[in-house]
Order: structure tokens, then C-alpha cells, then sequence
């Protein structure tokens, strides 16, 4: 790179959004960035978000524009343009109802499996979605459960598979696949299950433990999309970091077991702030070779702020754990900011071996759902239906530093700061250009030199602030 160009933009609690900042004449910085290219990490599979019924019911409730201006701002180029995201099998809570692709009890042939479920609102937000991005985005899907006829406490919450049924179960997820793909929607991953510790039997469950996951991978679901020519990642756990060491160290224990899983995926709500660096280094170490992906994090517990930006940036969210969370673990749950709480751990997932990180739910309603069981969340993107209206909050902001900037095939680099009040990751994209992203939390500005090579940019950042700088070859 024997000329390189630097383009920052900033987002900030003053009102910046993605502001371009033009750099200050005679800036003294106080500290140094300095970029490693040679030294390299993962390579990034993608960063986006979730398609829920929720998501894409409330897209069918606003006028063509208001839904086409969300879905460029989600996958357009001058948007977020999303590489990686998830959607569910059967419902979810984020449904609007329970249901499943497999009603009829006894079905074990599954031969009245259908998807007509999700043609109305899912299966047309995720095509539009396609159309509108222009180098594609890739898709993970994942049960709640299994319906619950194929279950032990015959309940779409909780319970187990009944081994009688996991050779339908796999079946099922081949039958899936072969939906999805004659609808012009190809699935890239697979999880086994979502969250099979159990979340207190509130919603759609289903429970796994680490040796009962590992058998149905290696002795059905894996043989059974091999044999039915399905080409699609199978990640396994789909559950919070601190669990994280005992989920591996059964997965991928022999080459019998580990063989059929293409990698882990985690979510974050162990903690509003600790993204369990051990746990995700742990996790590396034990399958170097596989994907690590964290799968789903939202501002969960809280009825989204509408049209107040401060909100989000104001140290007043509470999670689940607030309340709920056993007093040895009251500590990982404080009040947090909620630009911070996606800021932070975005940078320290990709600082310890996450490859792909994909939020909750795109889009939400004031009350942050619609939601069967009330199960109230934020998102980035907020509507209010019935007066057509689209609030697009400080999250979607600092998602697009990350999304839009770092893309599929980005190798992780190397680099030194010596302020350690900033958080910072960088990336070199496939296109040669590099993207460094910086959290500022303190409520001062800050000021640094960031050196690529032989070539030096003084930076200064506002206070309270998330930039992205791009270099790129001049």
C-alpha cells in the first residue's frame, strides 16, 4: 500500500450518526494505534441480524416505503448491508403464535411437513431482503423445538426429545432445508437447538445436554444431511459463553463426534458486559479449525425508548439478570448503556476468535414486540404500525459501523493501543482495504495516532463515542 486513504466516521451521544469526521489541523495526540497487518486472526464469515415473524409481520404493516427504506437500510449498500443472519424453525417467542411445520401427531414420515406458516410474512421479508442486497448475506436457522408430539412432556416448552423421534427430527431438518431452497432461500447453517439449557420453560424449549446434542449430531442429524446431499453447517451448543468449556470438550471430544460439527455457536446473556474472553479462547483452542459464532444478543427486559437517542446512551437498561439473576452472578447484570453493551461486546467477540455476530430481532414495535408471551425486547429498528412511522435508534447505528465495514472474508489484524480507557478491533477486508473500529466510553475526547506502516493519521475521537476508520489504498 504505497498511498493509503482514511476515512473516519463517528457516532456519538452529542448526535453524531455515522457522521464523516474530517481530521483536526495540529491534533497532538496522546496516545498510538498501531496496525499489524502481517499478524492475523480469523477470518470473519459476517455480522447482521435476525428474521422473526415478529420482524417481518411489522414489515407488512407499514406503508411500501416505510418498509422498503428499512430493508435498504438493513441490506442496501449505502446501509448495514448484513452478511450474516438467523431466522428460526417453527415458531419462536418472537412469533405471533405456536406452531410447527409437523402438526399432525405420529407424522414420523413427515409426509404433511410444510412451511406455508411463514409464506405470508417470513419467507417474503427474507426474499426481499435478498433482492435488495447486492453480494448477498448468508442464513442460520434454528429450532425452539420440536413439536411437542415428538417431545417427552408433549409441551412446546421444555421437555426432551423422545429418542423414538430423532430420526424424524433429523428428517425434519432435511425437509427444511428442501423448503427453504424451493422457495429460492438457501440455508448456510444450521444450530441444533437454541439455548438447550432450558430458559425456566417460558417459551418454546427444548432441552440437550452436551452428550445428548453430541449423539444426535453424530449418530442422526449429522448422517442424515450427508446422506440427503445437504450442504450446510452444523453449529452446536446455541447458548450463553459461561457454559461454553463443558459444551466443547464433549463435541468435539473424539473425531467421530467432532466431524459433523462445522463449529459453536454462543449468545451473550450471561452478562451485560463480560464476554467471557477464557470461554471464547477456550473454545478456539479446542476446534481452531471451526466457526465460532455468536448467534443472538438483544437488550432484552426492557420496553424499547422511542425517538429518545439518550436513552441509549444513558446507563439505564437492565437485563433479565436485574431481577432474576442468583446473587453469585448479580455482579455480571449492573444497569449498562446500551450503545456500549453492543459496542463492547461486538469488539470483544472479534478480539477472541468469533468470526460472525448476529443480533435479535431487526425490527420491533413500541412495546417491543409483538411477542406471544410478552416477552418485551429492543432492536434496532422501531416502528409504530398504525402511524407508519420508523424510529432507526443509536443501535442501529453502531451495528453499521461493524456490518457495513467488516466484510465476509475479513482476516482479524493485529495491533497496539496504548490508551487502555479505548476499545478497539481491526480487520483487513478482501478488497485490501483495513477497518479499525474504536469505543470511546470516558466522557472526554481522545486523541491518538494510528500508524499503518510507514503511514501515520492523527484521530481524535469525541467523547462518549464509536468510530470506524477506513484505510484504504489511495
Amino acid at each position: 500500500m504505497s498511498t493509503a486513504a482514511f476515512t473516519i466516521v463517528e457516532t456519538s451521544a452529542a448526535g453524531n450518526k455515522l457522521q464523516e469526521i474530517i481530521p483536526e489541523e495540529n491534533l497532538e495526540p496522546r496516545a498510538s494505534l498501531t496496525l499489524r497487518p502481517q499478524e492475523t486472526f480469523q477470518t470473519i464469515t459476517g455480522i447482521g441480524g435476525s428474521f422473526t415473524e415478529a420482524s417481518a409481520y411489522l414489515l407488512n404493516q407499514l406503508s411500501e416505503d416505510k418498509r422498503r427504506e428499512i430493508l435498504e437500510a438493513y441490506f442496501g449498500d449505502a446501509g448495514a448491508r448484513y452478511s450474516l443472519t438467523r431466522t428460526h424453525i417453527n415458531s419462536c417467542d418472537f412469533s405471533l403464535s405456536n406452531y410447527s411445520y409437523a402438526p399432525v401427531a405420529g407424522d414420523k414420515e413427515l409426509e404433511n411437513f410444510s412451511v406455508e406458516e411463514d409464506r405470508e410474512d417470513l419467507i417474503p421479508m427474507i426474499k426481499d431482503a435478498q433482492a435488495t442486497s447486492t453480494e448477498g448475506f448468508r442464513i442460520i436457522a434454528s429450532p425452539w423445538t420440536a413439536p411437542p408430539w415428538m417431545k417427552d412432556n408433549n409441551d412446546w416448552r421444555g421437555g426432551k426429545l423422545l429418542p423414538e423421534y430423532y430420526d424424524t427430527w433429523a428428517l425434519f431438518f432435511s425437509k427444511y432445508l428442501d423448503a427453504y431452497r424451493a422457495e429460492g432461500i438457501d440455508i448456510w447453517g444450521v444450530t441444533v437447538e437454541n439455548e438447550p439449557l432450558g430458559n425456566a420453560n417460558n417459551w418454546e424449549s427444548m432441552h440437550f445436554s452436551p452428550e445428548e446434542m453430541t449423539a444426535f449430531v453424530a449418530n442422526h442429524l449429522g448422517p442424515k444431511l450427508a446422506a440427503d446431499g445437504q450442504e450446510v453447517k452444523i453449529l452446536g451448543y446455541d447458548q450463553n459463553r459461561e457454559e461454553l468449556d463443558k459444551w466443547v470438550d464433549v463435541m468435539y471430544a473424539n473425531e467421530a463426534s467432532a466431524s459433523y460439527y462445522d463449529g459453536t455457536a454462543v449468545h451473550w446473556y450471561a452478562s451485560t458486559f463480560d464476554w467471557f474472553p477464557e470461554m471464547l479462547q477456550y473454545a478456539h483452542k479446542a476446534a481452531p479449525d471451526k466457526h465460532l459464532i455468536q448467534t443472538e444478543g438483544c437488550i432484552d427486559a426492557e420496553v424499547p425508548a422511542w425517538q429518545d437517542d439518550d436513552w441509549y446512551w444513558s446507563k439505564e437498561a437492565t437485563d433479565w439478570g436485574w431481577d432474576w439473576a442468583p446473587e453469585d452472578q448479580k455482579h455480571l447484570h449492573p444497569k449498562y448503556v446500551p450503545v456500549y453493551r453492543y459496542a463492547r461486546d461486538i469488539i470483544g467477540c472479534l478480539n477472541n476468535w468469533v468470526d460472525g455476530w448476529i443480533d435479535w430481532n431487526m425490527v420491533l414495535d413500541r412495546q417491543g414486540g409483538p411477542n406471544w408471551f410478552k416477552n418485551w425486547c429492543g432492536a434496532p429498528v422501531i416502528v409504530d404500525p398504525d402511524a407508519n412511522e420508523v424510529y432507526f435508534t443509536p443501535l442501529y447505528h453502531t451495528m453499521v459501523h461493524f456490518s457495513r465495514y467488516i466484510r465476509p472474508g475479513a482476516r482479524r489484524i493485529g495491533f497496539t493501543l496504548s490508551d487502555d480507557s479505548l476499545m478497539a478491533t481491526a480487520v483487513q477486508n478482501p478488497d485490501g482495504s483495513i477497518a479499525v473500529v474504536v469505543l470511546n466510553q470516558t466522557e472526554e475526547k481522545k486523541t491518538f495516532t494510528l500508524t499503518l506502516n510507514e503511514h501515520t493519521q492523527p484521530v481524535s475521537i469525541s467523547p462518549r463515542a464509536l468510530q470506524t476508520i477506513l484505510i484504504s489504498r489511495g
